[in-house]
């Protein structure tokens, strides 16, 4: 199968081939056909599967570039997905001279106004900033044609969904929606029975990558040894890129601030900083000007930084999936990885939730032990 065949256009396809991207991935090749048709779509797929090329080619194909009103609007959860899929679609804009809008919290507010002023035809952004937007009567939607709600499970998890609600009350009720999310539950079924009209629901087949790429391990320790046994394992791994995941903002800085103490490059990533510093941050950790990165969850769903070989969970989540979500980051594109869990007694029962989630009994280490294992 190629991008030819389920119906996007040379052009679009030149700028894909640029970039080494061929074949579309199995969420791609079930959404793009229906969505180009403007059908309403309930699509399920996990992190990493290339959703967002699944909803972007369709929108900027069926964009009319003569047509100088907002014409797409994709509404993700976080700052940092809005800011990723910018990224992707200024890269689909070189060809197709779309005009595009980043709103997102954290930004000057008069930059993303003055860039009202111009023709702009696809808003991306996150729930605040575009109801930001709609109440200072600076952006208008009745001439919008598709609707995308990206991460819909994690939009509704944060408590976005009366947000979204006002939102679409401004919106045309004779648009197309689609609707991404890595799983369907109670909150996707009352969304789609609300606004999604005659909606055709796809599954991607789930793929085992997570498990198959990358190594696991629990590193069983006490409150009183975790830091300096999560040092041993830094020290013994020699992680060229790491991600390493706290519950809090407060443990993520608290961390960061042991680490940098002992001199490691490290920077921090949680909902405390501004946008500016998230930003630069990211950059600098894409740019592997950064070796560690602490983050809340806020970094485990939808971000592709390439060339992480280590994810370490210094607490484990409280939702199993997201540990899934976490180790992502590493073993991807066809490379290993390693994810270490950093376990106190505490933790036992979030770590019963994740063994039974992926359905395998994760090795248990003690960094503590001569041979580094034990059975």
């Amino acid at each position: 199968m190629s991008f030819y065949k389920l119906g996007i256009k040379s052009n679009l396809v030149y700028i894909l081939e640029n970039q080494n991207i061929f074949t579309p991935t199995p969420i791609q090749s079930m959404c793009i056909p229906p969505a180009l048709a403007k059908e309403n779509l309930i699509a399920e797929a996990q992190t990493g599967t290339g959703k967002t090329l699944a909803f972007l080619l369709p929108m900027f194909q069926n964009i009319d570039i003569d047509n100088k009103n907002i014409q797409g609007l994709v509404i993700t959860p976080t700052r940092e997905l809005a800011i990723q899929i910018t990224s992707v679609a200024k890269d689909l804009s070189e060809v197709s001279n779309i005009e595009i809008l980043a709103a997102y919290g954290g930004q000057d507010v008069n930059v993303q106004l003055h860039k009202l002023e111009g023709n702009v035809q696809l808003v991306i952004g996150t729930p605040g900033r575009i109801l930001d937007h709609i109440k200072r009567g600076t952006i208008n939607f009745d001439k919008l044609e598709t609707l995308v709600v990206d991460e819909a499970d994690q939009m509704f998890h944060i408590g976005f969904k009366p947000q979204l609600d006002e939102i679409l009350s401004h919106l045309p009720e004779n648009r197309q929606t689609l609707c991404f999310s890595a799983t369907i539950d109670n909150n996707i079924d009352i969304f789609s029975n609300e606004y999604l009209k005659d909606a055709k629901y796809l599954k991607a087949p789930k793929k085992q990558i997570t498990l198959d790429n990358i190594s696991q391990f629990v590193v069983e320790t006490s409150n009183r040894k975790k830091f300096d046994d999560f040092i041993k394992v830094l020290k013994r791994n020699y992680p060229n890129k790491a991600i390493i995941f706290c519950r809090s903002r407060v443990g993520t800085h608290a961390l960061y601030e042991q680490m940098l103490a002992l001199g490691y490059n490290v920077e921090s990533l949680h909902g405390a900083l501004t946008q500016a510093k998230r930003e630069f941050v990211m950059n600098e950790f894409r740019n592997d000007k950064v070796k560690f990165l602490v983050a809340t969850d806020v970094a485990a769903r939808g971000l592709d930084v390439e060339g992480v070989t280590h994810v370490i969970n210094y607490n484990l989540p409280d939702d199993p999936e997201n540990y899934v979500h976490r180790i992502g980051r590493t073993g991807r594109a066809g490379y290993t990885g390693v994810a270490y869990t950093i376990f106190t007694s505490k933790d036992s029962r979030r770590l019963e939730a994740v063994e039974s989630f992926i359905d395998m009994k994760i090795k248990r280490i003690c960094v503590s032990d001569k041979v580094n294992s034990k059975k």
